[in-house]
């Protein structure tokens, strides 16, 4: 009898512990600006279950990315550290991966929330875009894919929605176009035209084969060109199930729906267990799509007919939280991985970027507008509802929040920038545990954000800044976004110092005159920066050339007929199954 009782009181005590274990659901948006959501103060775009999440939890204006570029904010939001540990920040001007079949991505030695989870009991699972890479030195080892970083179950773009993978769109590739093929054939038409008319006058007498040879030379050139064009969309906008090529080329018909039905089918099987599920929106990132249900509905073009889709899918997973009773035991946070793009324009003149709000700058840049982004949680009788916070947090704080939630250790053997959220959401703390936050420019470190103790202002120290083009704007239109080096910045010594709690857009710079104590803030600030430099460790670069160009071995096709990819197993009604 006595052991029966003891083993009655294992077994509640057991559960007891699986139902205190909380589920997680993460809702990434991709180039969603911080002035996009109305609960942070837009009054033209309709996001109504955004705003019900802020309003049933807590919203924190002081979010920040710790990277405005995808692939290495996404890395940081992951991992719980500056995407530089990991080697996902670039030396060069292209930060994020642009080929499928690239060998860079996230490391297999990186240890994600999600590995971390599963080895708690949870079910987990990404749906959407993951921008991490694929394989590392065929196509078959997925060493950098979702399903080989925790998640069990993996159903999305593995790249990234670009304006390529859109018929009638344009390319991001323009400027590389210009440069590489448009430049050489107009020099290659000048020395055609120039041998010709030295012939003609008899001048001088080019051998045939020199003109043969330019022929060629401008036929490759063009061939180049017309099989980029061609194979590009297939080649990298597809859709995966797990391991698995489901839709090539990707349709975007009813694309938001057919992934929401899909997480909602994600839920619905794993009621019963912990789950973490991390809902990766493909909106708003270029280029923008929308079902019928929505296209043409916003007063913001296509650009807020996406946003309002996402708004809906937000809904309907919040929906199906309460219907399966599981929105007390469930911590939601929804985010995006960097502010809006401002310098996206299409070539009739419509400006297809989001708001920033009051914030300066945008994507690709480390003012405010491209690091600035929404936080919202939200835990019924954990989280108060209605709550406001206004201290510098950051995306990297997920890792170590989720982690310790689930009951999970942190790793040892690393260092992990992030820091516990809950006792700021809880009100058990009212300040940040981040006195020092760093901000990179691709691999650079560029500015320095300092929240002294016992002290209401933040400070923020940049070392250099985008040069904004053409004068006047507020992005590198030329460009299409800000590069991180060279002739596209400007260097500051000293560096360049806001106070931001009393200067959010970032417009008067301080001086010694205006600000008394202004270089010993600076030499604390650069002091900082030299510390955190000195926790760093060389590792191998995942965003070099080696890294980010095309290899054909490591291509995933679902058809055998060369790169004629080609097939489509995916459901186009998702509707059907919400």
């Amino acid at each position: 009898m006595m052991t029966l009782l003891l083993l009655l009181l294992f077994l509640c005590e057991a559960q007891s512990r699986v139902a205190s274990k909380p589920n997680f659901v993460l809702l990434m948006a991709d180039d969603f600006g911080i002035g996009d959501p109305g609960c942070y103060g837009n009054k033209t775009l309709r996001t109504p279950n955004i705003d019900r999440l802020a309003r049933g939890g807590a919203k924190l204006t002081q979010h920040l990315a710790a990277s405005p570029l995808c692939t290495p904010s996404r890395a940081a939001f992951m991992t719980g550290r500056y995407p530089v540990r990991s080697g996902v920040a670039s030396q060069s001007q292209v930060g994020v991966f642009l080929f499928s079949a690239s060998s860079g991505g996230l490391p297999p030695s990186e240890i994600t929330f999600a590995k971390l989870l599963k080895d708690q009991g949870y079910s987990t699972a990404l749906i959407g875009k993951w921008h991490l890479g694929i394989s590392c030195h065929d196509r078959g080892d997925f060493c950098h894919h979702p399903t080989s970083h925790g998640f069990d179950y993996f159903h999305g773009l593995p790249l990234t929605n670009l304006r390529d993978c859109k018929p009638g769109e344009g390319s991001v590739f323009t400027r590389a176009f210009r440069l590489l093929v448009f430049v050489p054939l107009q020099l290659i038409a000048v020395a055609l035209l120039t041998l010709a008319m030295l012939k003609w006058l008899r001048l001088c007498q080019a051998p045939p084969c020199v003109f043969l040879f330019l022929f060629l030379l401008a036929a490759l050139l063009l061939g180049l060109l017309l099989g980029f064009l061609h194979y590009f969309r297939p080649l990298n906008c597809f859709l995966m199930r797990n391991r698995d090529v489901t839709q090539q080329p990707m349709s975007y018909d009813n694309l938001t729906q057919r992934l929401t039905a899909d997480a909602a089918r994600f839920l619905r099987r794993n009621a019963e267990t912990p789950f973490l599920l991390v809902l990766s929106y493909l909106h708003v990132h270029t280029a923008h799509f929308s079902s019928k249900d929505f296209a043409g509905k916003s007063q913001h073009g296509s650009y807020g007919d996406a946003a309002e889709e996402m708004d809906w899918s937000v809904g309907q997973i919040l929906d199906v939280l309460d219907e399966l009773k599981l929105a007390n035991n469930t911590l939601v946070y929804f985010s995006s991985d960097q502010g809006a793009h401002v310098e996206e324009v299409t070539v009739k003149g419509e400006v297809q970027g989001g708001s920033n709000g009051i914030y300066k700058g945008g994507k690709a840049n480390n003012w405010e507008g491209g690091i600035r982004v929404p936080g919202i949680f939200r835990w019924p009788g954990v989280i108060r509802a209605g709550l406001e916070i206004d201290e510098p947090t950051s995306n990297m704080d997920i890792f170590p929040t989720v982690a310790k939630l689930a009951g999970s250790p942190l790793p040892q053997d690393r260092v992990i920038d992030g820091r516990d959220l809950m006792p700021l959401l809880q009100g058990r703390a009212q300040r940040s545990e981040h006195e020092f936050l760093f901000h990179y420019c691709n691999f650079y470190l560029n500015a320095v954000r300092w929240h002294p103790p016992n002290s209401t202002s933040i400070w923020k120290a940049f070392f250099f800044t985008p040069k904004f083009s053409p004068e006047g704007a507020n992005g590198c239109f030329p460009t299409h976004l800000c590069f991180c080096h060279g002739q596209y910045v400007t260097y500051h010594d000293p560096p360049l110092l806001f106070e931001i709690s009393r200067d959010p857009r970032e417009r008067n710079p301080l001086t010694p005159t205006s600000e008394p104590r202004f270089q010993e803030i600076l030499e604390a600030m650069q002091e900082a920066a030299a510390r955190h430099t000195r926790t760093l460790q060389d590792v191998p670069n995942q965003l070099s050339l080696g890294n980010l160009i095309w290899k054909p071995w490591l291509q995933l096709c679902c058809s055998s007929w060369g790169l004629s990819c080609q097939c489509d197993r995916e459901d186009q009604d998702g509707r059907q199954s919400l």
